[in-house]
């Protein structure tokens, strides 16, 4: 079976000083989840496994029982180059996503000339009440519509998400730091309008005020609505 395949061979590439390591960095995964296979060969072994003739058989194969198996699964996800076969993979395997890190290494090659089509399934994302989904949506809003495709409309959406969730929060804390580097005429409107929760306001100005992209005039500025 493709799945039994799949982990023999991330098991055959377990790095155990990188496991310890990465476990700190995601302390809401059980570190007898983590294999320990380290991102570059993650990537690599996705790349070999992506056209193998039963690849839905594991991406169907749900919930992985290792946190690098889902890497392994997001990786394969975003080198697909079809758009509606990129969403349909994704909607099957958001709501088992259980990490930021997973969550953050999903950026889909099809999402890049289909925009007009991913809005509509960003607004299905937004309002999923699952963490890493809600946190993949804002994450593909600030991927893609930050830049030439600028969509200012976002920016009162995610400001007016309220979540208890540590990494929804910060999500918006990094996605508004990044808005302001970018976009910085409407971005720093949510600043002086206080349009985030308090904890999250904070945040933004601290991470855009570590930002090189962020002049000092306007971390100066910033630093006033503290």
């Amino acid at each position: 079976m493709i799945t039994d395949e799949i982990r023999k061979t991330l098991f055959e590439n377990a790095d155990e000083s990188y496991k310890q390591f990465h476990a700190r960095l995601i302390p809401n995964i059980p570190p007898e989840r983590i294999i320990g296979v380290r991102t570059p060969t993650v990537k690599k072994l996705a790349k070999e496994y992506r056209n193998h003739p039963e690849i839905d058989t594991f991406l169907s194969d749900l919930p992985h029982k290792y946190y690098d198996e889902n890497n392994l699964h997001g990786f394969i996800i975003a080198d697909c180059k079809d758009y509606d076969r990129t969403v349909n993979y994704l909607n099957a395997f958001l709501p088992y996503v259980d990490n930021w890190a997973t969550c953050d290494l999903l950026k889909p090659k099809a999402f890049e000339k289909n925009r007009d089509k991913l809005k509509k399934d960003i607004d299905i994302w937004l309002s999923s009440d699952e963490v890493y989904t809600k946190r993949f949506a804002i994450g593909m809003i600030m991927c893609h519509f930050l830049d030439s495709d600028f969509d200012k409309s976002y920016f009162s959406r995610i400001a007016e998400i309220r979540s208890d969730e540590y990494y929804i929060k910060m999500m918006q804390a990094w996605f508004f730091a990044t808005a302001l580097a970018k976009q910085w005429d409407e971005a720093v409107k949510i600043i002086e309008n206080r349009s985030l929760d308090d904890w999250t306001h904070r945040k933004a100005i601290q991470k855009a005020c570590e930002s090189f992209r962020i002049n000092k005039e306007q971390k100066e500025y910033l630093r006033k609505f503290k």
